[in-house]
């Protein structure tokens, strides 16, 4: 592992330690040549899927495309970065489970949807009304009323 600091390629492992979640090893190294410190973390890089757009178009998943669209959508809502992350992570473990090549985007809409319901209504309304490209407020309508029913039946 070549330094930071100062490009020489000899580093010692000073201390290694697992992740609290164990998906992640955390190693604090030391150059030999200019004895700074610095950290590196090793975890398994698994590939997700590429998303195939509605127009046909493929991308890469983007993680920052993902959390920056459940953050608009929860913009000003009580919701902490913490629980973002879990349903982000949650998100992709489905997607990785479909042992698929590529996903339509729809499907990772349909899931972005089922995790925002799960964590706040309002935003769960906000992001369909963007996604489902409501023309009008009946549509609207249908989106609140679909939570009302959800959580008078919970």
């Amino acid at each position: 592992m070549r330094c930071p600091f100062c490009d020489h390629a000899d580093t010692q492992v000073a201390e290694t330690r697992e992740s609290d979640d164990g998906d992640s090893i955390r190693r604090r190294r030391r150059c030999l040549n200019c004895d700074k410190r610095f950290t590196t973390y090793e975890r398994v890089e698994l590939t997700l899927p590429a998303v195939v757009k509605r127009n046909g178009m493929r991308a890469e998943f983007d993680r920052r495309k993902l959390r920056a669209s459940l953050s608009l959508a929860l913009r000003k809502r009580p919701v902490s970065a913490e629980v973002v992350d879990a349903a982000i992570h949650r998100i992709e473990e489905r997607l990785l489970g479909l042992g698929l090549r590529e996903v339509g985007s729809e499907r990772v809409g349909e899931l972005v949807m089922r995790e925002l319901k799960k964590l706040d209504k309002i935003a769960y309304v906000r992001f369909a009304s963007v996604y489902r490209s409501f023309e009008d407020v009946d549509e609207f309508a249908e989106a609140v009323e679909e939570v009302r029913t959800r959580k008078r039946s919970t």
